[in-house]
């Protein structure tokens, strides 16, 4: 009996030291899990508009290992650009701890370009990565970043652009209230692409207005589906019409904006005009030929208004400094920028001590000054 219970102790410690050193089946998991591990299909994508259906991008990751059932895990795939940190991210949602992997296609990834505000054909560097959690967003865990070079290719625009190349404000929230053809060029948009067009506007509080392809043409219009929407003075879509539509309607405070029209998606905004905008612009300073005398000469200092938010001068330039006036004689407002060449233009009041530099070679310049885009260019001419 004593040697059957000896056999038995021997043969127990036999089994749990066998089982004791055999892991190759063991598998760790833990609560509080492991960042993945993501790769790419591919490091540049530069897709056509032929491609849009095809898969383009695949993504693959390695498994979290939470302590849980496949149910219970969470992937989000964030896509930015680059350099941003994920600041303005868009994510795609994928569960299950099986599910290791997605597939996007070009049209995806092109709305993904063009939602950034892309251009089209220009290469960019996207930024992507993978965050695990637990269904209840407990214990995420991002991957590592893997930067793909995407390219947005060119697609049909929601709302198909004029084809007269022009737009035109037209309503009782405008100057010229609803009189048709309109004053131009101070309700002309300004075309700032192919498919976006802009314009610095003095509205009517409470009123509302139309968009005109052709100037004294009441057969064709863009305006809006619905009036009724909230923050629809704001912004919103807005659509061709030859019959029905509704106006688009102004904000409710009388003051100056900008109106934006991007055809590429149907889209249109509305926002306050920050400084002093007066529909005219003078230039002044030591690089002018009228020095710093104010009021500056005219015509000879005054910008030409070439719609309702751009002006260009042609004039000669020396080295020295100089200002942009919207109002001949007034010190009150000012813009101006830092760039002798040109580029953004800093806010009516909020030009540095230096001014607007003149050029390095004494010559004829034109000045180009967007107060839509708030930027400038000056030309060697």
């Amino acid at each position: 009996m004593k040697h059957l219970i000896k056999y038995l102790v021997l043969s127990t410690f036999l089994i749990m030291l066998i089982t004791g050193c055999d892991k190759k089946d063991t598998v760790t998991f833990s609560t509080a899990g492991n960042s993945s591990t993501l790769s790419s299909s591919v490091s540049k994508i530069a897709a056509t508009a032929s491609d849009s259906l095809k898969p383009a991008l695949v993504l693959k990751w390695s498994n979290p290992q939470y302590s849980t059932s496949a149910s219970n895990v969470v992937y989000t795939i964030q896509f930015d650009s680059s350099g941003r940190n994920f600041a303005k991210a868009v994510s795609f949602t994928v569960s299950g701890a099986s599910n290791l992997t997605d597939t996007f296609t070009a049209q995806q990834l092109n709305n993904i370009l063009t939602g950034f505000g892309f251009q089209f054909k220009v290469a960019y560097n996207v930024d992507v990565r993978v965050v695990s959690s637990y269904a209840n967003n407990n214990v995420a865990l991002a991957s590592n970043t893997v930067t793909i070079n995407m390219t947005p290719y060119v697609t049909p625009p929601v709302v198909a652009p004029p084809t007269s190349g022009t737009l035109f404000l037209v309503g009782d929230a405008t100057q010229g209230g609803w009189s048709n053809p309109v004053p131009v060029p101070s309700q002309q948009f300004a075309k700032l692409d192919s498919v976006t067009y802009g314009g610095v506007f003095n509205l009517i509080g409470g009123n509302s207005y139309l968009v005109l392809p052709v100037n004294g043409d009441w057969s064709s219009k863009y305006a809006i589906p619905d009036a009724t929407l909230p923050g629809i003075a704001a912004g919103g879509s807005f659509q061709f019409y030859t019959s029905g539509g509704s106006n688009f309607a102004a904000p409710a405070t009388s003051g100056t904006y900008i109106i934006l029209l991007d055809f590429q998606h149907g889209k249109y905004t509305v926002k306050p005009f920050v400084g002093n905008y007066t529909g005219s612009l003078f230039v002044v300073g030591d690089a002018t030929p009228g020095g710093w005398s104010n009021p500056v000469p005219t015509p000879s200092q005054a910008f030409t208004q070439d719609n309702s938010g751009v002006f260009e001068l042609t004039l000669p330039l020396t080295s020295g400094s100089y200002l942009f006036l919207p109002t001949n004689g007034d010190w009150g407002h000012k813009f101006g920028g830092a760039s002798a060449t040109g580029g953004s233009l800093l806010a009516d009041n909020s030009v540095p001590g230096s001014n607007t530099p003149g050029p390095a070679a004494n010559g004829n310049y034109k000045i180009v000054v967007n107060f839509v885009t708030s930027q400038y260019t000056v030309t060697k001419q």
